[in-house]
């Protein structure tokens, strides 16, 4: 267990503080609305083509279910069905820890099950919601992993048939993943690049800085690497940075689906976007290409513009509590739920201080955006 809370913990961390004044901030655009509320402590959202919400629910919060959606008439149920989240009826197939999910034009569910509660190995899950069926499980290739490996956050391909993984690690193993689809190997790319790897910043929520506390009653203070990731509509660039970090990257998805360019070549491909990405693990982008960051420290949801490069804010709210989950929805707006993760017991000695509902919203971002990819 005590393995365990080490290597969850080092996902998260606290050096230094960084205030709300560091980044210039554009106009605030009010109409925050509340659209549900997640039955489990969530980990990853998506919305299918029909308007369907479907949610992680985070291994931090020992959930029995691991995966739940909720239907257009409000109904939450487990997902794809109980017997892949629980194992009852001797499953053939059981969920052990997801976290990344999202879902592609059309209707497939992909799952990313990094397998950390149990010790299983990672796998890519993909459920047809049309057809209501299994589609696919392409397990990881154990050459892309590292002991530490905690894959955490997904990215689809909308053109060519190939699924890119972020592995935060133990940070200064952080790395990126490329899975083709079509042959279903897996490669580790960028392994310990200074692009992949955090920095020595930090985050606090109210008021105390979040940090994990041993069971022998020391605290770890450890740094997150690459989370979150996200591709273009058009699929030319895949964003990315480490959530501890200010800056924001991008590089071809060519380039990273091209196996014989050598690590030094492929690192080369790295172009900065911006120096003032905000603490986030989950980011999305519109149809214009404005990137929008779950602002964790700030309570907010925030972009970067496609216009300056620079941090702008698009709402501020007391309710926005470890915002994640970042998708659009059929209706064109930006969707986003509340974790409240830094009131786990991870991070408070073992006592959950989390305060349910946990609140999913939209609001309407500066341009439109799609479901699936």
């Amino acid at each position: 267990m005590e393995r365990h809370i080490i290597i969850f913990g080092i996902l998260f961390t606290l050096l230094f503080p960084v205030t709300a004044e560091a980044f210039p901030f554009g106009k605030k655009i009010t109409g925050l609305e509340e659209s549900a509320q997640a039955l489990c402590g969530p980990g990853g959202m998506t919305i299918t083509p029909n308007g369907s919400y479907i949610i992680s629910c985070h291994q931090f919060f020992n959930p029995e279910m691991k995966v739940m959606r909720m239907s257009k008439d409000g109904i939450w149920e487990p997902f794809p069905n109980r017997a892949m989240n629980t194992g009852e009826g001797n499953a053939p197939l059981v969920f052990d820890s997801v976290l990344g999910i999202e879902c592609d034009k059309e209707g497939i569910v992909w799952m990313l099950d990094n397998g950390r509660r149990s010790e299983k190995q990672p796998k890519l899950i993909a459920w047809n919601t049309k057809k209501k069926r299994l589609h696919r499980v392409i397990p990881i290739t154990e050459a892309a992993l590292v002991e530490t490996s905690f894959l955490d956050d997904l990215a689809l391909d909308p053109e060519e048939p190939f699924i890119y993984l972020a592995d935060p690690a133990a940070g200064d193993d952080a790395a990126l993943l490329v899975v083709d689809l079509v042959t279903g190997l897996s490669r580790r790319v960028l392994h310990g690049d200074y692009a992949v790897r955090a920095e020595k910043i930090g985050l606090q929520m109210d008021g105390k800085p979040v940090v994990v506390k041993r069971p022998d009653g020391r605290q770890v203070k450890p740094l997150s690497g690459v989370n979150p990731i996200t591709v273009d509509k058009k699929g030319k660039w895949l964003f990315f940075g480490p959530m501890n970090s200010r800056i924001l990257y991008q590089i071809p998805t060519k380039d990273l689906r091209n196996p014989d360019l050598l690590e030094a070549e492929l690192a080369g491909r790295i172009k900065r976007v911006s120096g003032q990405k905000p603490i986030a693990c989950s980011m999305s982008i519109d149809s214009k290409g404005n990137i929008y960051f779950a602002d964790i420290q700030r309570h907010a949801i925030t972009y970067i513009s496609v216009a300056d490069q620079r941090l702008h804010n698009l709402i501020t709210d007391s309710r926005i509590l470890w915002p994640d989950g970042l998708c659009f929805g059929t209706d064109g707006k930006l969707h986003f739920f509340t974790s409240q993760l830094n009131r786990t017991a991870i991070f408070n000695g073992g006592k959950d201080r989390t305060q349910p509902p946990f609140w999913i919203f939209k609001i309407k971002a500066l341009a439109s955006g799609t479901v699936g990819r």
